[in-house]
């Protein structure tokens, strides 16, 4: 299982890396909405990852200086890895969400709920770069895998 859960943590690392590369590529295209949204599908990463490890979370939506998120995620990726290697991941955790209400959930809900988050906000981001006028990325699991 930890195999599987860190392949699809390298399949997100890798993805998210090459739209951060993407969008600066078309900096000058790139609108706002799209700026957002990849700060905070790494911003949550990192968020879930301080959930399990106790470090201090980002906020939802900070926007961080543009060239620095490649390093962020990198990081978040590198942090994921460490949490899998070392944890029980049927561990059930208590957390506060950004709006201060109590949940609890297993390390690997967790983790893996990380993953679909960053695969359906580039989507989103795909979508806003289309519309932009921009190639969006093929970022398809399958495509990785190939």
């Amino acid at each position: 299982m930890k195999e599987k859960l860190i392949d699809l943590f390298e399949y997100t690392h890798y993805y998210n890396q090459k739209m951060i590369d993407h969008i600066a590529e078309n900096i000058l295209q790139a609108d706002e909405k799209t700026i957002s949204l990849i700060n905070h599908t790494i911003n949550a990463h990192q968020i879930w990852n301080s959930r399990i490890s106790g470090e201090k979370p980002f906020e939802v939506w900070q926007i961080n200086p543009f060239e620095n998120l490649k390093e962020i995620n990198s990081y978040n990726h590198q942090k994921t890895i460490k949490i899998i290697q070392d944890s029980d991941l049927d561990t059930k955790l208590e957390y506060q969400n950004s709006k201060g209400t109590k949940f609890g959930n297993t390390i690997f809900e967790m983790l893996f709920h990380a993953v679909n988050h960053s695969t359906y906000h580039r989507g989103q981001i795909n979508s806003l770069l289309k519309q932009n006028g921009i190639e969006p990325l093929l970022t398809d699991y399958i495509f990785y895998k190939r």
